[in-house]
């Protein structure tokens, strides 16, 4: 593969395949936050081997964590300090990683006499982190702002977090609460937080929950009001001195939504398994799609039952797969609407305006609002334009939804008419893609 694009290669016949994909990056960085903030030596099984994780790591180990990170089995052994970090002073970068960057962020909030410095990549310094920023400085996190306020680069001093009940503003991305709520247990006294507004992506909140109390013998949380939340001060304490993590709903949507694109069926394994994360609800939508997906003994499988078709779907929930849709709209029969998105615009780039950029390239009509995108498909104006370029924004879902566009055959001969560039930028989640892919196809 060429680093600055490559060529996808159509699929010549329909596709009969099984295949595994990596562990989930969103479980992967919450497992190592918990593990940290464990009181005992904790092993991470199936941990994802991928740009945002590795960062993560690196962070953790610069900041005095005991980590062996053992790649040939995907497993991390962590001895968890009960959230007291050995570095007390430290300049980390976070890249792109909003995980890292919010969780983080938090994490160090925590310490006793810290002084950090934190900075991202170009994208990271636009993404949002008021609400989680507003919310630690209220509670004695004193920042100090290089570039604009509340953007990175920045530097935090620490001494600990008050009592005081938290209003939390997690309207533009639920990390911003999930971030409080790893640490919240460590937090002197009963801890309380208040929603202000909207939470967007409300399963990655519960998947923080549901998490939290994996890693915690005696979990409680008061949550009998939906905007609040209350947790006495606890330890975390794993029952067992192992945790293994699902296999990444998102990284699995491109290849159940496949036979939209080449026919036949494809099965993903172990993910039959996955109960954590809410982007498996993204299998109800291919459904409606013209496809068949059910579990199986080994995993779930998707295939072809009649032509694909578009619909209306609200995507708020499960939002990171919704590139994956709108990539194959020029297949479907019928539009597509897609809402809920709003937020996806402050994300590793503008990823709503993004795509309808892509899509009108290719001559399909695009209507875009806020909040949602239309898409008519034009199938003939699809033939007549091609071939495509598609840029990718620095942002891995980009490089994989147009990658399975690709794979359809547009002429019936087997040649590529799809060039994506910048491919390897997939590498934030899910390094080894193309070569996943590249086999799916030599498979038949």
């Amino acid at each position: 593969m060429n680093d600055d694009f490559i060529d996808i290669v159509p699929f010549s016949n329909n596709t009969n395949y099984q295949l595994e994909v990596p562990g989930s990056k969103s479980i992967s960085n919450r497992a190592l936050i918990l593990a940290v903030l464990n009181t005992k030596e904790v092993e991470l099984q199936g941990i994802l081997d991928s740009q945002d994780v590795n960062i993560m790591m690196d962070a953790l180990v610069k900041l005095g964590v005991n980590l062996k990170h053992d790649s040939e089995k995907n497993s991390v052994k962590i001895k968890g300090c009960g959230g007291v970090l050995p570095v007390k002073k430290a300049i980390i970068n976070v890249g792109n990683a909003g995980t890292v960057a919010r969780f983080l962020t938090a994490l160090l909030s925590l310490q006793k006499g810290g002084e950090y410095s934190l900075d991202g990549c170009d994208a990271m310094r636009k993404r949002p982190m008021q609400g989680l920023l507003d919310a630690l400085e209220s509670h004695g996190t004193v920042f100090n702002f290089e570039m604009d306020k509340n953007c990175f680069p920045f530097n935090m001093k620490t001494n600990s977090l008050t009592e005081e009940p938290w209003e939390i503003d997690a309207s533009e991305s639920s990390q911003i609460l999930s971030a409080i709520l790893l640490i919240a247990p460590l937090i002197n006294g009963v801890t309380e937080i208040n929603l202000i507004g909207h939470t967007v992506s409300k399963p990655f909140v519960r998947m923080t929950l549901e998490m939290m109390q994996q890693f915690m013998e005696d979990f409680y949380v008061d949550c009998s009001q939906k905007s609040r939340f209350k947790f006495p001060f606890e330890s975390y304490s794993l029952i067992d001195n192992f945790y293994r993590i699902e296999p990444d709903a998102t990284a699995a949507s491109y290849f159940l939504s496949a036979p939209l694109s080449v026919g036949g069926q494809v099965t993903v394994k172990n993910l039959h398994h996955c109960r954590l994360q809410g982007d498996i609800d993204y299998c109800d939508v291919i459904k409606n799609c013209g496809l068949s997906v059910r579990k199986t003994s080994n995993g779930v499988l998707s295939m072809t039952e009649s032509q694909p078709s578009g619909g209306s779907y609200d995507f708020n929930d499960i939002s990171d797969t919704f590139l994956t849709l709108a990539a194959l709209s020029p297949l479907l029969q019928t539009p597509l609407k897609i809402s809920g998105i709003a937020h996806t615009r402050k994300q590793e780039t503008d990823r709503l305006g993004a795509m309808a950029i892509e899509l009108r390239k290719m001559g399909q009509h695009v209507e875009e609002t806020v909040d949602t995108i239309s898409i008519t498909p034009n199938l003939n104006k699809l033939f007549d334009l091609a071939p495509f370029s598609v840029e990718t924004y620095e942002d891995h879902r980009f490089s994989m939804s147009f990658a399975i566009l690709g794979s359809h055959d547009l002429f019936k001969n087997n040649k590529s008419w799809l060039r994506i560039l910048d491919p390897n930028c997939c590498a934030k989640t899910f390094p080894h893609f193309f070569h996943l892919l590249d086999e799916f196809r030599k498979s038949f």
